[in-house]
C-alpha cells in the first residue's frame, strides 16, 4: 500500500465561501450539523484506509533564509489514507463532503514518497 496525503484546499474569497457567509444563521448551522455528518460518514466509510485522520488548520508562518513571516494560503486541513494507487486514493474524495456540502474549493491528493537512503 502506498500513503497519501490529502490536502483541504479553500479561500474566504471564493464564490462558495461567500455565498457560504450570505446564508442565514439558522440555514447555515443545520448545513454546518449534516456536513458534519455527512463527513463522519465518509470517514467510517473509508475507515480501513485513513492512517491519519488529520485536522483543519490555522494561520500559516512563513520561514526562509529572511527569517519568520506571516503567510497566506489555500490550506485547510488534510488527512492521510493508503491506497493501492494514487488513482484509488484520489477517487476516495469524489462528491467529499468539503466541497459538496461545505464552502471547500477541492482536495489535492499527494504521493508520500520513502525518504531516500544515503
Amino acid at each position: 500500500m502506498k500513503r497519501f496525503l490529502a490536502i483541504y484546499l479553500g479561500s474566504s474569497e471564493s464564490a462558495a465561501w461567500k455565498r457560504w457567509h450570505a446564508m442565514p444563521k439558522a440555514e447555515r448551522a443545520k448545513r454546518e450539523r449534516s456536513g458534519m455528518e455527512a463527513w463522519i460518514g465518509w470517514g467510517e466509510q473509508h475507515a480501513a484506509s485513513i492512517v491519519d485522520q488529520g485536522t483543519p488548520l490555522g494561520k500559516t508562518k512563513c520561514v526562509d533564509s529572511g527569517g519568520v513571516s506571516d503567510a497566506k494560503n489555500a490550506i485547510c486541513g488534510y488527512v492521510i489514507v493508503e491506497a493501492e494507487s494514487h488513482e484509488t486514493a484520489a477517487r476516495m474524495f469524489l462528491d467529499h463532503p468539503h466541497f459538496s456540502v461545505f464552502p471547500g474549493q477541492s482536495v489535492e491528493i499527494i504521493e508520500c514518497l520513502p525518504m531516500p537512503k544515503t
